[in-house]
């Protein structure tokens, strides 16, 4: 199907737009009072997630409500975990919680790959759904967590401000963290083809806890895994997103991907030195700025699009819209986006 807007394909590519494609990270979620009223249908997170023809429900509103370039799907980097048999729970107000963790060779032994079209159906139902219902008005983007993001929940069994079990992991059993680290690549890889096989448009890979790890650590356990999947997946433009991997921005200008995602530290000018001319950047206005006046977060915004003015970009925050922020604000940051030449 021939899509009506494909600001997003083109600018991911490199090629010339009549204007900068914006969406937002976590725009499908808690900022949406529709959003609320679906999720408060059903028991929590995780059934909205499991239930496909809500899921592409959530995924569009964004694209209704708020006038973005793209949707993306409305899912969790935490499926994978689960598909390869270690599976979570959605804790109120706590986040994520494995009942069971990753921490010896018995417990490698018990994980599968995951085979990404049936381990994950109900993800790939709801983006076939959510095509069908788009009918071609904006690319749908599909996604995955990175391997090591992925790595540090399933040893540390939930969110952590250090991370530090999943951290000694790497130290005390290096050739054990391999080996799992490597079993979710190739569980990501199959389950991000599913997602292209079922028509997302292209695919973004979310480092969340990039920044925990020193830069040696970075490339051994991480980007060498980010990189692999980039090198399996040639259907569709990949971006790149890992939270607080400033010191990593040169090596991921060598990433066979097309986009990377920058977070709202690291500098526009600096990125684009260090990732080179052939790369789309995408970003990276501080989502806090989304707290302040019409006035001030059209000023924010602009500034941000001047320091990316004339070179590759899709404008973006530079982390997930914050649950509390005003959609009208939201809404006057996609405006002042569209409206910059």
């Amino acid at each position: 199907m021939k899509l009506q807007n494909d600001l997003l394909l083109r600018a991911a590519k490199g090629e010339k737009v009549e204007r900068t494609p914006v969406w937002l990270m976590r725009q499908a979620g808690r900022i949406l009072p529709e959003y609320r009223a679906v999720r408060e249908s059903v028991s929590g997170f995780i059934e909205l997630a499991q239930t496909p023809e809500l899921a592409a429900e959530v995924t569009i509103q964004p694209v209704d409500l708020l006038g973005v370039d793209a949707a993306i799907i409305f899912s969790d980097i935490l499926v994978i975990p689960e598909a390869m048999g270690l599976p979570y729970e959605m804790v109120e107000k706590r986040g994520p919680w494995f009942p069971n963790t990753v921490s010896s060779e018995g417990d490698l032994k018990k994980l599968r790959i995951a085979d990404g079209a049936n381990d994950l159906s109900y993800v790939i139902k709801a983006i076939e759904i959510t095509k069908k219902n788009l009918n071609g008005r904006v690319p749908l983007i599909g996604f995955a967590g990175a391997p090591w993001t992925i790595f540090a929940y399933m040893i540390e069994g939930s969110g952590s401000k250090t991370f530090s079990k999943a951290r000694a992991m790497l130290y005390k059993e290096p050739a054990f963290s391999h080996r799992l680290l490597q079993m979710i690549t190739d569980s990501t890889i199959n389950y991000l083809k599913a997602q292209i096989e079922a028509g997302a448009d292209l695919i973004q890979i979310f480092d969340s806890w990039a920044g925990i790890l020193g830069p040696d650590q970075y490339e051994e356990f991480s980007l060498r895994y980010i990189s692999q999947i980039c090198d399996a997946i040639q259907e569709v433009p990949k971006t790149v997103f890992a939270k607080g991997a400033f010191f990593a921005r040169e090596a991921m200008g060598k990433l066979n991907c097309e986009t990377i995602g920058l977070d709202w530290n690291m500098g526009i000018a600096e990125s684009r030195k260090l990732i080179g001319p052939n790369k789309t950047l995408q970003g990276n206005l501080d989502p806090a700025a989304l707290y302040g006046s019409p006035e001030q977060v059209q000023i924010a915004t602009q500034k941000m699009m001047g320091e990316f003015r004339g070179s590759r970009h899709i404008a973006n925050l530079g982390h997930g819209v914050y649950p509390d922020i005003d959609p009208e604000m939201v809404k006057v940051f996609i405006q002042t986006v569209k409206d910059f030449r």
